[in-house]
């Protein structure tokens, strides 16, 4: 769940709003002069599967701490690549330098740079950033929005959408363990449309109104925190999969309303 903005004053809003766009510029820079290039040349994470990085990725998140480093060194950083760095502000950046490594390393533009901000009750500010598509999808600090080269339009989710109507989107076919891929299999049975692959950009089409759920596991603070803040912006319902917050990682369950929120939520608990 998203923090009251009201906490935060004006013109601090405007500071970390107006940071937040800094840190997406210089990751457009980093992120861009690799992608589709044949210089890109990933490494794996992982010793017994594949969880690539690039030097995208890091280049971007140092970026952005840079950035942060001069501008905000109060403030705590939680970012993928490089990890904590407690804060004495009580704000949090929360930071995935791509989101979709492995969409960046096939050229596909579904992968996005991660914003967010959070407080001592979860997000309250959070961009998503498609730096190839010159899309920006911010929410949060009384904003709600996409920028893209196209000019500026508010971002609304879908309302008034049911089940057999709906569009869901996850990343991964299996979404997670056994018994997390059978309770999503339980919604993806009832909704019209069924897609796979987007990563972040699938949270950034429901805050723009072209996606109805959003359904994943197995996520880390850093992939959720803006996206959760763009989706609540937008005037969608962000959870876990037992209707709790979702900041923390783990399930997520992002819906366009209240009322499609509560119907998959009700298939997912088993109930």
């Amino acid at each position: 769940m998203t923090s009251a903005n009201k906490t935060i004053p004006v013109e601090e809003a405007e500071r970390i709003v107006a940071v937040a766009h800094r840190l997406a510029d210089a990751a457009r820079v980093e992120t861009l002069s690799l992608f589709r290039s044949p210089a890109l040349r990933p490494d794996n994470k992982s010793a017994t599967g594949f969880d690539p990085v690039t030097e995208a990725d890091r280049a971007s998140e140092r970026a952005m701490r840079a950035i942060l480093a001069a501008e905000r060194p109060e403030d705590g950083i939680l970012g993928e690549e490089y990890g904590v760095q407690n804060g004495q502000s009580g704000l949090t950046w929360v930071l995935d330098p791509i989101d979709g490594t492995r969409a960046f390393m096939a050229g596909a533009p579904s992968w996005g740079v991660l914003i967010g901000v959070s407080d001592a009750r979860g997000p309250i500010y959070g961009i998503v950033d498609q730096p190839h598509l010159d899309e920006r999808f911010e929410g949060g600090l009384g904003h709600a929005r996409l920028i893209s080269r196209a000019g500026t339009v508010p971002l609304r989710a879908r309302q008034g959408v049911a089940l057999a109507q709906a569009t869901l989107m996850t990343t991964y076919p299996e979404v997670g363990s056994p018994a997390e891929h059978a309770a999503f299999s339980r919604v993806a049975a009832r909704a019209r449309l069924v897609r796979h692959g987007l990563d972040c950009y699938a949270y950034a089409l429901l805050a723009a109104g072209h996606v109805d759920l959003v359904i994943e596991a197995g996520l880390q603070p850093y992939d959720v925190v803006a996206p959760i803040a763009v989706v609540q912006a937008a005037g969608g319902v962000v959870t876990d999969w037992q209707g709790g917050p979702a900041h923390g990682g783990g399930t997520i369950l992002a819906a366009g309303s209240q009322e499609l929120h509560a119907e998959a939520l009700t298939l997912l608990k088993g109930d």
